[in-house]
């Protein structure tokens, strides 16, 4: 028996899969003994240990595992849940249930909002029920424990149980829910563990059940036959053997060099990179600047985070994306007005044009920066819809002293104007990501349109190489940095496309090295090919995946 879900990586697991225990019951509607101050007291010295444990977990994880438990513990201080749990104990109920339903009401409120609030409230979930554990003195539901490997099944992850996976025991993770941008997809890929998610049947797999999740495939394979069981594990050898070669530059079979760069979210994250044989940045997010301040930085702590992080690429291109926030990420400072529809209102380069002097600072932070250090610094805009955008934007930059700059393609008007776009900027960087949720209008950050979120489809290929083809002729580099770029098989088909350079989770970086080496580039064209052709996504994946057999048998 087969289950299907969205593969995240490119490896492969086998082993008996243990599930994740069920959540704690709900505290029942009880009313606590008539002193609502010592009530409140225990609350708050659970949620102050729930808070510095979540902390304390993300300085041990580092890297993205970090900035999402850190995110997660102000969430167990956040101001406005603290005064409605106040509140409901002051109205006599226990502590528990004030948790239980503070927490409840602001995780309906997330979900209603979508998008990347949405992906908020599991994280929400998982912190209440910590705290609850906490107040009932019982340690909160996590990872099982084995004394052999296993592969994990949940419905979900939370970021706290994801981040310190043990990782010579979890084998694998298959989720019932979550897309390929949950936390939980983006915590796997930074571990190297293969997962598949948006599994529909995985609870009803039983405990000691043996599978083979096949990231690369986002198949769930149960009860393999011998012969099955003996593939999986010569794959498995020959990716160790892949991952001990020495590092080397990305670069296809005939010579033809693809630059392969590195996503990051903090400066911290850059030694690792480069470790990893990263060649430079290919998107640098911002984010973490600004998303838990009350007030824009200033010039001067921009300033200093940007040279940190140009100065570990001496002579190397970093490419860094203006603050990508707005009404999905909301700002009090930037844009604190409510959308019905966030993922298609004031965001991005939108919202930094409505407020001007937070651009101009960050810019003029980035020309300082550059100016201090030798990295060949790239800045681009997100959320751009045209080329009047565009122009914008890159006018800006050149007047406050920038040397490079660009446009993001994440809206599909972009690509249908690749051409005007082309001549108005230095480059242009594919979010396929995003590009994908608004082709194919599926919010990346719901589990139940998962499947529509697969960059493999033909129309998301197609407006890549509309890009592809319009970058070629007017001379100008086409990179990638959405996540599609960290699916080795898929990188070459982007190459095929027209893609210059790549950028992805540096955990990736081996698997698409090893895989761009094998191929020509006439041969990445022909699987571009083969991929526009299809009528859905696996027809594509599958299209180019026979252009690769049928050049092995060769």
């Amino acid at each position: 028996m087969e289950l299907h879900g969205v593969g995240v990586g490119r490896s492969a697991a086998i082993g008996p899969i243990l599930r994740m225990p069920e959540p704690l019951p709900q505290p029942e509607a009880a009313q606590h003994n008539g002193n609502a101050e010592a009530e409140l007291a225990t609350v708050k010295v659970a949620l102050g240990e729930v808070a510095a444990d979540l902390t304390a977990r993300g300085a041990q994880a580092g890297g993205d595992a970090k900035d999402v438990l850190e995110a997660a513990a102000l969430m167990a201080q956040d101001p406005s849940l603290i005064d409605d749990v106040t509140a409901r104990i002051n109205a006599g109920t226990t502590g528990e249930r004030a948790v239980f339903e503070a927490f409840a009401a602001f995780q309906d409120m997330l979900t209603a909002m979508g998008g990347y609030m949405a992906e908020r409230a599991t994280d929400l979930g998982d912190v209440s029920q910590r705290i609850i554990a906490n107040l009932r003195g019982v340690a909160a539901p996590g990872i099982p424990t084995s004394d052999v490997p296993f592969i994990l099944v949940a419905s979900d992850l939370a970021p706290a149980d994801t981040a310190l996976l043990d990782l010579e025991r979890v084998l694998a993770l298959i989720t019932r829910d979550g897309g390929p941008t949950s936390h939980t997809a983006i915590l796997a890929r930074s571990k190297s563990i293969p997962a598949v998610v948006g599994v529909t049947g995985a609870l009803d797999l039983a405990d000691g059940t043996i599978v083979v999740a096949d990231a690369a495939t986002g198949v769930v394979t149960v009860d393999p036959t011998a012969e099955q069981r003996a593939e999986v594990e010569a794959a498995i050898a020959r990716r160790l053997e892949v991952a001990a070669a020495p590092l080397t530059n990305g670069v296809l079979a005939d010579g033809t060099l693809v630059p392969l760069l590195a996503n990051l979210g903090s400066p911290k994250e850059a030694a690792n990179a480069v470790e990893l044989g990263a060649e430079g940045v290919g998107l640098f997010r911002t984010e973490f600047l600004f998303l838990d301040s009350k007030t824009a930085p200033t010039v001067e702590e921009q300033e200093k985070q940007y040279t940190e992080l140009l100065a570990a690429f001496p002579g190397k291109k970093v490419v860094v994306r203006a603050l990508d926030a707005g009404a999905d990420k909301p700002l009090s400072f930037l844009n604190a007005a409510k959308e019905e529809n966030p993922a298609l209102g004031l965001r991005g380069l939108r919202a930094l044009r409505a407020s001007e002097q937070i651009l101009r600072d960050q810019l003029t932070a980035l020309v300082n920066a550059q100016n201090a250090t030798e990295a060949d610094l790239w800045v681009m805009a997100p959320m751009v819809a045209d080329a009047p955008e565009a122009e914008y934007f890159v006018a800006l930059g050149k007047e406050l002293g920038l040397k490079t700059v660009g446009a993001m393609a994440e809206i599909p008007s972009l690509a249908l104007v690749a051409d005007q776009v082309a001549e108005v900027s230095d480059f242009v960087s594919i979010g396929t990501n995003d590009l994908t949720q608004y082709t194919m209008a599926a919010d990346r950050m719901l589990g139940s349109v998962a499947s529509y979120q697969d960059p493999w489809h033909p129309a998301v290929l197609r407006l890549i190489k509309m890009l592809g083809d319009a970058g070629a002729a007017a001379g100008k580099p086409v990179g990638v940095c959405g996540e599609a770029a960290a699916d080795p098989l898929l990188a070459v088909v982007l190459v095929g496309l027209g893609a210059t350079t790549l950028s992805m989770t540096p955990a990736a970086l081996v698997d698409v090295r090893a895989e761009l080496a094998g191929v020509t580039l006439d041969e990445a064209r022909a699987k571009a090919a083969a991929a526009l052709g299809g009528r859905s996504a696996d027809e594509a994946r599958a299209a180019a995946s026979a252009v690769v057999a049928a050049g092995a048998q060769a």
